[in-house]
């Protein structure tokens, strides 16, 4: 294996787990909690993760190369998905989800239900709970998401 194709595995690797664990930590200890969008954002990454530990461990170059590869293509995925929230954070055009909540509601009876609903917060899709520059966690997501899949399919590309 290659200079390249080495860091483009490890770039690939890296890029989703900091950022799920960005995601995860602005949740968990920031408690910024996710809207429909912002999930939408995180699948793709954990799709990522488990080709990108693939290229590690399989023997054959052409595997681990195409590996790489789809994790980069993930990657860009969730970097998508996050200019699309991005635009209906800054109302460049509508949404396409609801509102969601943060409260687990199963197992509840009705009345319950309603009263954790009206104790949730509500987080809108269009609305930013964090930005910096003026750029919300779905700008930053696009950013290193789009940039981060080019950097890796590029470093393949140089490989070959």
């Amino acid at each position: 294996m290659t200079r390249n194709e080495r860091l483009a595995r490890l770039l690939a690797l890296l890029i989703p787990a900091a950022l799920l664990a960005g995601a995860w930590g602005s949740q968990i200890f920031g408690h910024l909690y996710p809207c429909e969008m912002c999930h939408w954002q995180r699948w793709p990454h954990y799709a990522a993760l488990p080709f990108a530990l693939l290229a590690f461990v399989v023997p054959q170059r052409s595997v681990a190369k195409t590996c790489v590869i789809l994790a980069a293509l993930l990657i860009a995925v969730s970097g998508a998905i996050g200019v699309a929230h991005a635009g209906v954070e800054y109302h460049w055009w509508n949404g396409f989800t609801a509102c969601t909540s943060t409260v687990d509601m199963r197992g509840m009876n009705a009345a319950d239900r309603l009263a954790a609903l009206m104790k949730a917060p509500v987080v809108r899709c269009d609305a930013p709970q964090w930005t910096l520059a003026g750029i919300s966690l779905a700008g930053f997501n696009a950013i290193f998401s789009l940039g981060g899949a080019f950097t890796i399919l590029m470093l393949m590309r140089k490989s070959r």
